[in-house]
C-alpha cells in the first residue's frame, strides 16, 4: 500500500533531531540511541542504536525499546508533515513482534497512511541491518490544533 502521496515535509531529519534534544531531552540522554535518519514525502526512517542497556536475558534487544523504536517514527513523521508542536500525542500503538532483534542499528521505515487535521495514522516496519523484519507496527497521533503566532511548543 503506497503512502498518502499528497505530503510534503515541513522539517529535516537534522530539524527533527534538534527539536527532539530540546523537548524530549531525557530520550538519549547522554548517548544517540535514538534518531531521525531521514525524513521524506509520506514518511521517515528513524533508527535505534541498540546497546546493552537495550537488551533482556539472551541477548535479545527488548520490547520496550522496540516499541519506543515505533512511537519515535510516528513523532518524527507527525512533527516532519504537520509541524513542529511538541504536544502532538500517541493515540494508538499496535505492535507485532516477528524475529529476534539482536544489539546493533536497528531501523524503523514508517510512512503516513493519513494525515488529517486532527490525526495521523502510519504504520513502521522495524528491521535489523540483514532488512528482515523483526517487528511491524501501526499507530495514530493526535494532531493538534494550529495556534496563531505559536512555533514551538
Amino acid at each position: 500500500m503506497p503512502a498518502q502521496s499528497n505530503l510534503k515535509p515541513v522539517l529535516t531529519a537534522a530539524e527533527i533531531n534538534v527539536l527532539m534534544d530540546t523537548v524530549y531531552p531525557q530520550l538519549n540522554e547522554q548517548f544517540k540511541y535514538y534518531q531521525a535518519i531521514d525524513v521524506f514525502p509520506g514518511g521517515c526512517i528513524v533508527r535505534l542504536n541498540a546497546g546493552a542497556r537495550h537488551l533482556r536475558p539472551g541477548g535479545t534487544v527488548s520490547g520496550p525499546s522496540l516499541f519506543t523504536l515505533a512511537d519515535i517514527g510516528g513523532y518524527v513523521c507527525v512533527l516532519s508533515h504537520a509541524g513542529p508542536d511538541a504536544l502532538s500525542v500517541t493515540v494508538n500503538l499496535d505492535i507485532n513482534f516477528v524475529r529476534k532483534a539482536e544489539a546493533g542499528p536497528i531501523d524503523g521505515h514508517c510512512r503516513i497512511l493519513k494525515l488529517g487535521k486532527s490525526l495521523m495514522v502510519f504504520d513502521i516496519d522495524i528491521v535489523g541491518p540483514d532488512q528482515q523484519t523483526i517487528a511491524h507496527a501501526t499507530g495514530t497521533y493526535s494532531v493538534p490544533p494550529k495556534r496563531n503566532g505559536d512555533a514551538v511548543k
